[in-house]
């Protein structure tokens, strides 16, 4: 079954925060990795439909509300 993930990661070297949506969570953050190795992954939530997977990572970029909510559970 294909799942949809919204991840949180954060970058340790610069310590910023990246929230995105995938199918597949595990080719994505390997090429964050290639890229920048000081990436790792935080947080993910994962979903049947594509709908919801883009829906929630939109109200975590828009909606203050979400994004402070999440924080506030992981303690960031």
């Amino acid at each position: 079954m294909l799942m949809y993930y919204v991840y949180l990661l954060k970058n340790k070297r610069i310590n910023r925060l990246y929230i995105g949506y995938t199918e597949n969570l595990r080719r994505q953050l390997d090429e964050y990795k290639k890229n920048d190795n000081s990436i790792e992954l935080v947080y993910y939530e994962a979903y049947m439909h594509e709908k919801q997977a883009c829906e929630r990572e939109r109200k975590l970029k828009i909606y203050g509300s979400a994004w402070r909510g999440l924080k506030k559970r992981l303690g960031i």
